[in-house]
């Protein structure tokens, strides 16, 4: 035998025995019995979130303009254990995407809190009588929903500024040691403000389009953002921006590391270094690697790197420049490093791969790098669970023909020799040497 629980749920809520055990906004009469138009109560400022309440024929309706998770379970049992609750029967919150019949909500009842369950915009708004309005999630402020009354007309309002957006315009205040510095933390602040609205602008389209109900009206936005000197300036200067990111990561000023933190995140690009790489300082090539570091004072970028390990000391990698960092733990010693994008510019030239952590790129002049990359990517071999490593390929391919390239890994998956790429794709033990004779081979392939 199998049970339809949509048809138990429905038996037991036309029956006398279990009615009142039902979910008050699962009730399947409510779905062909008149509704009695409702009306709005005003917006409530709540500690879970600012919220509208709306009379209808079966109680008050509480919805709360908030994707915070339990907020509507947590709001009904307030709002039980309260004898001046004004009759709220339902709380309602948002689920963060879209429902059947527009934005998704979950529900819960005082008379029972701690059930929480699916409930359909179209229905509340059935309910109340009239479109519900809804604000997209940068705009559920208080002092923009409190502004609302039916027939109000849309409320232009500012996305305020963000955590990192605040950091980077206070560090614009410090004194550099050039503009460059000032003129790079306030495009960035820019940038992450317009990508903001930008955001707030999309979910206001895909809301627009897809939130309304299918057979009724659409969605009422109740807010969008002003339009009035946005998007905010940026600078064009590519070499501005990069100089003043230089400044910034070798500074040694303590207002430099939150903005650098940041910087690394949101204007890698921008940095004269790749990604962050990582590797054991056991093994044979980064021990010859670390004759090469030279300790030094730490910059704004190696207390990034460092972040808030407790073991550490500071270096540069003399020969590309590199901030190198050098990690202990009660498990392990690491070194921790931006990769180089390129190697420096001598008459070498490339004598073998080491694949070990990272790879490593042995020179002519019996020198050992990590293998340069570009911010985003990362260099690795084996079989890949049906990736390709095209990057490491098409850098060493690179690396082969001129050892102080800047490499490129724009459209790696076209470039890479499929010899090599086919060599990489394999299994190889922990520190295994490929010499060029054995790369070149399999470049011809």
């Amino acid at each position: 035998m199998r049970w339809d629980g949509g048809s138990v749920y429905e038996w037991a809520a036309h029956s006398s025995r279990f009615r009142e055990r039902g979910a008050v906004l699962l009730d399947p009469s409510l779905d062909t019995q008149a509704v009695a138009p409702g009306k709005w109560l005003g917006f409530q400022p709540t500690s879970h979130g600012p919220a509208m309440d709306w009379e209808t024929g079966l109680g008050v309706v509480r919805i709360l303009h908030t994707t915070r998770f339990g907020a509507a379970c947590a709001m009904a049992e307030e709002l039980a254990e309260d004898a001046g609750s004004q009759g709220v029967i339902t709380v309602c919150a948002l689920y963060g995407d879209i429902g059947f019949s527009g934005p998704a909500l979950i529900a819960a009842d005082t008379a029972q809190p701690h059930l929480e369950y699916e409930a359909q915009w179209g229905l509340v708004t059935r309910l109340v009588g009239q479109p519900l309005p809804w604000w997209p999630h940068a705009l559920r402020r208080s002092d923009v929903i409190s502004q609302w009354s039916p027939g109000a007309p849309v409320t232009l309002a500012e996305v305020l500024p963000d955590e990192k957006e605040t950091t980077l315009r206070q560090a614009a205040t410090v004194r550099w040691p050039d503009d460059a510095a000032t003129t790079a933390l306030l495009d960035l602040a820019n940038s992450l403000r317009n990508q903001d609205i930008a955001s707030l602008n999309q979910e206001i389209r895909i809301f627009g389009e897809h939130g309304g109900h299918p057979d009724g009206d659409p969605l009422l936005i109740a807010a969008r953002h002003r339009t009035e000197g946005y998007p905010l300036p940026r600078t064009e200067d590519h070499d501005v921006l990069a100089a003043g990111w230089r400044t910034i990561a070798s500074s040694q000023l303590f207002e430099a590391y939150e903005p650098m933190e940041i910087g690394l995140h949101y204007a890698a690009h921008l940095l004269p270094f790749g990604p962050h790489t990582e590797v054991h300082t056991r093994g044979p090539a980064a021990r010859r690697w670390a004759q090469q570091l030279t300790p030094c004072t730490p910059t704004a970028l190696h207390a990034v790197l460092a972040d808030d390990a407790q073991d550490v000391t500071f270096y540069t990698d003399r020969t590309t420049g590199i901030p190198v960092i050098r990690k202990a733990s009660s498990r392990d010693i690491t070194w921790v490093f931006l990769a180089p994008l390129r190697l420096p510019d001598t008459d070498a030239h490339l004598k073998s791969v080491i694949l070990e952590d990272t790879v490593w790129i042995r020179t002519t002049d019996d020198r050992i790098h990590p293998g340069p990359c570009t911010p985003g990517e990362h260099l690795w071999w084996g079989p890949g669970g049906g990736d390709r490593p095209t990057e490491a390929a098409w850098v060493i391919s690179q690396l082969m023909d001129d050892l102080s390239t800047q490499v490129s890994l724009d459209d790696h998956w076209h470039h890479a020799p499929a010899g090599l790429t086919k060599l990489l794709n394999r299994t190889h033990a922990y520190g295994t040497e490929l010499p060029r004779h054995v790369l070149e081979h399999a470049r011809s392939q």
